[in-house]
């Protein structure tokens, strides 16, 4: 993608009469809201003086780029503005700032467009660019200067270490900054030129927005004579360990290139110590609290194990389109590959998730070490019939555990190191792990569970739409965190168990605001944006395919209204498809698993979720504020 499909004719203020940073940000967001792509600019403004709290993106040589990636952004774009007085925007090299490129990027979808953004901070460098846009006078010229900027920039290429003589010095650098836009590249660039200028091989990887570029291999790490880290963000440095380090602010790299790679080739400096990992990650619990480290834990296993259940389950809903008993070779529905099929859904992906969910548990608490133990552990679960429930016990236990057992051979003798995660770890923490599952958890966690399983199987009546209303908003709470998360795991977890209820009222629940979005886009059209009203299909899509994160967007952009009124939309349409006695027999899919049940089921369940989207799409259309 070049530069000028993101800055166009619209979105080019040229001479700004704004005299102050504050007011510069206003003006350029102003632009880029009247050019369609933006469909909050008060949400957006909010973001980019956020990033400006972080450190000013005035980088110096009379260039701001203040950057924002936020939901309120449609559609990524490039806005541009220049002042010939100069505007004090509180830049690295504390000159006044003429020339003004604001970023917008979307918070999810496509990556090409950060390439060109990539690309605008490294053109910014090239001191003939910023001279020719200071002295254009029209958008055309503008436009032209980029183009031809964008024609002559050429990709970062890796320096092969076997171009290096041995005797020669070898510095390496990565780059990051909070939103891996601007300062990320324009440092890279910085640390490159300077580099030359001194006849000093450099590397530089970029931590950016599209992903890690340029990555340092193992050859160049032990080859180097120095690192430079230019980062506000975590970079992982266990790598460098016993190298010449200097971490600094990702500013410093474009502020003060010269001085870092002086540093990096100073052998006279004390080497990097890497930190332990596990005392990284207690360090990094500590901070998040004891509540979100669980939860934390917990959704790793979820994560792991969710593509298992939702491959699983559609297999076992294909098998049920073709008939509920084709799997049975005693009936006489009997069909041979819906028994494959079967065999690899239900008897094997299916049957493997409270283990996978158990050993990713425990993988996050103790790292590798932990997997063995969470993994019997969890078989222990399924076998011992406490399902979900011991399988989240088997996998904290076992990574508590694991962690215990290392603090306590931490002091064994050098020679036994080679023998902990290959012999030691493992015989320790598979047999405790084992033993308490068996005689300690298993007992009453299998009580527990089949008691839920013979209550949900119990629910009839008032008592299972109230489920349903209560699973239904649950999913349309927070569209993707905990609460949505708690449950779709919960309807995961009653459906291993062969009850449908709550997995159809979760689905139904969350294929519900992405539609109830896009109804209110075609009812309330004049309340909305043209871009805004550009996303009805997609919307419609996603919400249809059970992708709840359609609408998030619109939530992140107005919660007060949007949730609140989704939440009564799912929740209906969660009570009524339990009301109907819907079924859905696979933990995701949409549309495309709901007519694997029966099909009258399927056309009420359909109704259920248009009437939930309706009542939705209405509530928030009449609280809405016309944009």
């Amino acid at each position: 993608m070049r530069i000028t499909e993101l800055l166009t004719q619209e979105t080019i203020a040229m001479d700004l009469s704004a005299t102050t940073k504050d007011g510069v940000i206003e003006a350029l967001a102003q632009q880029l809201n009247e050019a369609g792509k933006l469909n909050d600019i008060e949400t957006f403004k909010d973001a980019i003086h956020e990033r400006e709290r972080q450190s000013s993106t005035g980088v110096g040589e009379g260039i701001a780029i203040p950057h924002a990636k936020n939901a309120a952004v449609t559609t990524p774009a490039i806005a541009f503005g220049k002042s010939k007085e100069g505007v004090d925007y509180e830049s690295l090299d504390m000159q006044p700032a003429h020339l003004f490129f604001m970023i917008a990027a979307p918070e999810t979808g496509a990556k090409t467009h950060l390439d060109a953004l990539a690309k605008l901070s490294s053109v910014l460098m090239d001191e003939s660019v910023r001279s020719a846009l200071l002295k254009a006078n029209t958008p055309e010229e503008i436009l032209s200067i980029m183009n031809q900027a964008d024609d002559e920039a050429t990709d970062e290429s890796a320096l092969e270490v076997n171009e290096i003589s041995a005797d020669d010095a070898y510095v390496l650098a990565v780059t990051a900054c909070p939103t891996g836009i601007a300062h990320t590249y324009m440092a890279r660039d910085a640390l490159k030129k300077q580099a030359e200028q001194m006849g000093v091989p450099i590397k530089v990887e970029t931590n950016g927005a599209s992903g890690v570029k340029n990555k340092l291999t193992d050859e160049d790490i032990a080859r180097a004579t120095g690192v430079i880290v230019a980062a506000d963000v975590h970079v992982e440095m266990n790598r460098f360990d016993g190298k010449n380090v200097i971490q600094v602010p990702v500013a410093d790299g474009i502020k003060r290139p010269e001085d870092l790679i002086n540093q990096a080739l100073d052998t006279s400096r004390h080497p990097f110590k890497a930190d332990n990992q596990h005392q990284q990650q207690e360090r990094q619990s500590e901070k998040l609290g004891i509540g979100q480290t669980i939860y934390k834990h917990l959704m790793n296993g979820v994560s792991n194990m969710l593509p298992l259940v939702i491959a699983g389950g559609i297999l076992m809903a294909i098998v049920f389109m073709i008939h509920p008993d084709s799997m049975k070779p005693e009936s006489s529905h009997f069909n041979e590959f819906a028994a494959v099929l079967w065999q690899i859904g239900n008897t094997s992906a299916f049957a493997l998730i409270v283990p996978i969910l158990s050993a990713y548990i425990a993988r996050s608490i103790a790292d590798k070490p932990g997997f063995a133990a969470g993994l019997v552990g969890g078989m222990l679960a399924v076998s011992g019939g406490s399902g979900f429930i011991g399988g989240i016990i088997a996998g904290f236990l076992a990574g508590y555990l694991t962690q215990g057992i290392k603090a306590m051979t931490q002091n064994f003798p050098q020679m036994l190191e080679g023998l902990k995660p290959t012999l030691i770890y493992p015989i320790i923490t598979v047999t405790v792990t084992g033993l308490l599952m068996v005689y300690v958890f298993n007992p009453p966690a299998s009580w527990l569970n089949h008691a839920l399983t013979a209550s949900l199987n119990n629910l009839s009546g008032a008592n299972i739409v109230v489920l349903g209303i209560v699973l239904g908003a649950m999913m349309a709470i927070d569209m993707g965190g905990p609460f949505n998360k708690a449950a779709y795991v919960f309807g995961t977890a009653a459906l291993s168990a062969g009850n449908y209820a709550p997995i159809t009222a979760a689905m139904v629940g969350g294929m519900v605001p992405p539609i109830a979005i896009a109804i209110s886009m075609m009812i309330f059209r004049s309340k909305y944006t043209k871009a805004q009203r550009a996303s009805i299909v997609p919307n419609i899509v996603m919400g249809a395919s059970f992708i709840t994160e359609g609408a998030i967007p619109f939530a992140a952009a107005d919660p007060l209204r949007v949730i609140p009124s989704m939440m009564i939309g799912s929740g209906i349409a969660g009570g009524l498809a339990m009301l109907f006695g819907s079924r859905i027999q696979a933990p995701h899919g949409g549309v495309f698993v709901i007519f694997g049940i029966d099909p009258s089921h399927a056309v009420l369940t359909i109704i259920a979720i248009l009437i939930g989207a309706v009542v939705g799409a209405i509530l928030y259309g009449s609280l809405k504020k016309k944009e």
